[in-house]
């Protein structure tokens, strides 16, 4: 049986779906057909229902939840890796509370969790601009834009660029919830058969622990998707990015995501959800 499934070009996801594709372990008699896109991409490819298997903006979720189920494997949650807003200004960097509604600020998508807590932080930031999250410090640079939202590995480049942090959103998340953030997650259409979703979710596994026990086994795999970035800023964005929760979200993972739903409800930015999100409830 071959599935369609499409994730990021990032590390952390090349790392956790290289022994899935390649066969590295026992896949259960599954194929898989691959599409690589950014997460905005992958996002609006699952508001059509393109994908069996997708890499999912938990924010955007929340749009397809009806048509996808969460799977516990896979998923992208931990403290310290929240999005950063960053600029080339200096001063909006020391002083934050100047922020306001006039400045424009490249996100790199509307669905992104990072534009959810963007929102969060900062609900009076309106004058946004989609981009691909690769072009945001550019567009930084050539003053384009006066704040950027920069998501993967764009964390351990920007002081390079001579850009400066204005807030990391993962710490201000943490201080509001005591949570670990939930940035994305594997989701699989509900229209395929129970026995096959649950096939996914178990092989699925199987290849985030098989690159746990064998961190070096996808490296030219990974190096293939990862642009210019050298080996070690490709082994810092998987540390940062994959972890127990990418095993299993357990309880710590699945409250984490309740609560980033209910304060989207709560705030009016998505709509009352009605339907488990869980492949396998609680």
């Amino acid at each position: 049986m071959t599935l369609s499934l499409g994730f990021s070009p990032c590390p952390n996801d090349t790392f956790i779906f290289d022994a899935l594709i390649h066969h590295k372990i026992d896949t259960e008699g599954l194929d898989f057909k691959v599409s690589f896109d950014d997460v905005e991409t992958l996002n609006q490819k699952a508001m059509k229902g393109e994908l069996d298997i997708s890499k999912l903006s938990f924010h955007a979720f929340a749009y397809v939840y009806e048509q996808y189920a969460l799977l516990d494997a896979g998923s992208a949650l931990g403290f310290g890796v929240g999005p950063l807003l960053i600029s080339k200004n200096e001063y909006l960097a020391n002083h934050p509370d100047h922020i306001d509604a006039t400045l424009r600020v490249g996100i790199p998508g509307k669905y992104t969790t990072a534009n959810f807590l963007l929102g969060i932080a900062f609900p009076h930031l309106v004058q946004k601009q989609e981009m691909v999250f690769s072009a945001i410090e550019t567009a930084l640079l050539n003053e384009e834009i006066d704040l950027g939202l920069i998501i993967h590995e764009n964390r351990f480049t920007y002081m390079d660029k001579g850009l400066h942090k204005v807030m990391d959103l993962g710490n201000y998340w943490e201080q509001q919830t005591g949570c670990a953030i939930p940035l994305g997650g594997i989701v699989i259409n509900r229209k395929l058969d129970q026995e096959t979703k649950e096939k996914v979710n178990r092989v699925l596994r199987k290849s985030v622990e098989f690159a746990f026990a064998n961190p070096k086994s996808g490296i030219e795999f990974i190096k293939q998707y990862a642009q210019e970035m050298s080996e070690e800023v490709m082994y810092k964005h998987i540390d940062l990015y994959v972890n127990k929760y990418s095993i299993d979200l357990g309880t710590e993972g699945r409250k984490a995501i309740d609560v980033l739903f209910q304060m989207a409800q709560e705030r009016g930015l998505i709509k009352p959800i009605k339907k488990d999100l869980y492949l396998i409830p609680y």
